[in-house]
């Protein structure tokens, strides 16, 4: 017989948790970066929102995972 946890989560859920944290400062760091006034350039409307965008994405999966 298994032992199972009742925490909701399990170590590689936390892992990839961090990993998704680290892509959203990543996104907000990019976007301080832009040169251009108030951030219009690319780095601070385009290229900064789609890695956010992309690291709450990937919290969502690290979520819902089921790892082993």
């Amino acid at each position: 017989m298994k032992n199972k946890s009742n925490l909701p989560f399990n170590k590689s859920n936390y892992k990839l948790m961090i990993i998704g944290i680290i892509i959203i400062f990543m996104g907000f760091f990019i976007m301080t970066l832009d040169n251009e006034e108030y951030g219009y350039g690319f780095l601070g409307l385009t290229l900064g929102p789609i890695i956010v965008l992309f690291g709450f994405i990937f919290q969502f999966f690290a979520i819902f995972y089921k790892g082993k």
